[in-house]
């Protein structure tokens, strides 16, 4: 009879898929044009397996793959600039994502999705302003509002849809 594998070695495999998953969408993201009158806005999908490995394993895991996803991005097909500007926008998103996590009974994964654009786009906007120095940039937060709360839901509704499949065949504790 052989060994049954730990769980330690299930959830990094399962982990790493997530990450591989979420580093696909970020470039086909990357390299589709924006075709709205507002550049650089984006669905933000890879945001979606974040928040499932938010539900799924729990806030520590969401940040280092986050982070790890942002690092790798950066590096294959990004710039210190894309970074800079990911990394601010993940750490709002995350840490308002992590907060409502944990009042799960209160906001569904659509609302934690659609505060979680909002805020990725505000860090951003605020990490805007301190490049450029432009006190005229305040007037792209409506509609950076608008997009991400829109984006956000669509990520938040990703989640929730796949969050069901994905418990059963991962298997772990936590819920939604």
């Amino acid at each position: 009879m052989k060994p049954k594998p730990k769980k330690s070695f299930h959830k990094i495999a399962y982990l790493s898929l997530l990450l591989s998953f979420a580093m696909i969408i970020s470039y086909v993201e990357n390299i589709i044009p924006t075709f709205t009158f507002a550049p650089g806005i984006k669905l933000g999908l890879a945001n979606g397996f974040i928040l499932l490995i938010l539900y799924l394993y729990g806030p520590a895991e969401a940040v280092i793959i986050n982070l790890t996803r942002i690092i790798l991005s950066s590096l294959l097909f990004g710039s210190m600039y894309s970074f800079l500007y990911s990394v601010t926008g993940a750490a709002f998103s995350l840490l308002i994502m992590i907060l409502l996590y944990r009042k799960n009974e209160v906001f569904s994964p659509v609302g934690i999705g659609m505060l979680g654009g909002l805020f990725h786009n505000i860090g951003q906007i605020l990490i805007a302003f301190l490049v450029t120095r432009l006190p005229g940039i305040i007037f792209y937060v409506p509609v950076l509002v608008v997009f991400g709360l829109a984006a956000g839901s669509v990520t938040g509704l990703l989640s929730k849809l796949l969050y069901p499949t994905l418990k059963k065949i991962i298997k772990t504790e936590k819920g939604v």
